[in-house]
C-alpha cells in the first residue's frame, strides 16, 4: 500500500483518508470517570479487569490488561556487537529474537532490573547503563510501561535464568541487527525500538571494526 500527502495536508492511501494535523502540547485534559473497576484475572504476571466509565453522557466498559511494566537492555560490546537473547513465546507462537529483558520487581528501579535481566539471560554484567527511552507498549488495552537501556563496559559472569526460561544468547554485529530489523527478521517491538535508539545515540549504522 502507497501512502501518499495530497495537497489539502492529508493522507491518501486509496482507502480513505487521514487529517495530518501538528503535534502540539495541549493543556491536561480531563479524563474519563471510572465507576466501577471488576477484577476478572489475576495470574502470575497480569491482572485483567474490566472497567466501566463514563465520558460526557456516554458511559462503556473496557476489559484492561494491568501489567507493573519491564526494562529492557541494548548490551553493546567493545568490539561492536551486541547481545540479544532468542526464546519461545507462547502467545505468538514461535521463536522470538529480543532484547534482555524482563518484569519489574514491586519497588524495584527500571535500572537495576535491566541490569539484573542482563546478568540473568546473557551472563554479562555493566558498569555503565543509560536510558534509552521509555513507553507504553500496547495503550490500547494495556497498562505495561518499559524502560529502554544502552549498556557498555560488559564484563562475563554466571548465568542465571528462571526455571522456566529456555534462553539462547544470540551475539551479533551491531550492523547485522540493524539489518535485520529492515528484513522483518526482527520484529519484536521493544528491540527494534531500543536498536534503533542505540544507533542514534552511537552515532553509527556499523559495527566498529
Amino acid at each position: 500500500m502507497t501512502i501518499e500527502l495530497n495537497n489539502v495536508g492529508a493522507l491518501s492511501s486509496g482507502h480513505g483518508y487521514a487529517r495530518v494535523g501538528t503535534v502540539m502540547e495541549t493543556p491536561k485534559e480531563e479524563t474519563p470517570e471510572v465507576l466501577a473497576s471488576k477484577k476478572i484475572f489475576k495470574g502470575r504476571v497480569i491482572e485483567v479487569t474490566l472497567d466501566t466509565m463514563r465520558e460526557g453522557d456516554q458511559t462503556y466498559k473496557r476489559e484492561v490488561v494491568r501489567h507493573g511494566g519491564g526494562a529492557g537492555v541494548v548490551a553493546y560490546f567493545e568490539d561492536g556487537s551486541i547481545a540479544l537473547v532468542r526464546q519461545y513465546r507462547h502467545p505468538v507462537g514461535r521463536y522470538v529474537l529480543e532484547l534482555p529483558a524482563g518484569k519489574i520487581e514491586d519497588g524495584e528501579p527500571p535500572e537495576a532490573c535491566a541490569a539484573r535481566e542482563l546478568e540473568e539471560e546473557v551472563g554479562v554484567r555493566t558498569t555503565r547503563m543509560d536510558l534509552l527511552s521509555e513507553f507504553f507498549t500496547t495503550p490500547g488495552f494495556c497498562s505495561e510501561r518499559l524502560w529502554v537501556f544502552l549498556a557498555d563496559g560488559l564484563t562475563e559472569t554466571a548465568l542465571g535464568h528462571e526455571e522456566d526460561e529456555i534462553i539462547e544468547v544470540v551475539r551479533l554485529p551491531f550492523a547485522r541487527a540493524l539489518a535485520m530489523i529492515a528484513s522483518g527478521e526482527i520484529d519484536d517491538a521493544k528491540t527494534i525500538i531500543g536498536l534503533l535508539l542505540a544507533a542514534q545515540r552511537l552515532n553509527t549504522t556499523e559495527a566498529r571494526p
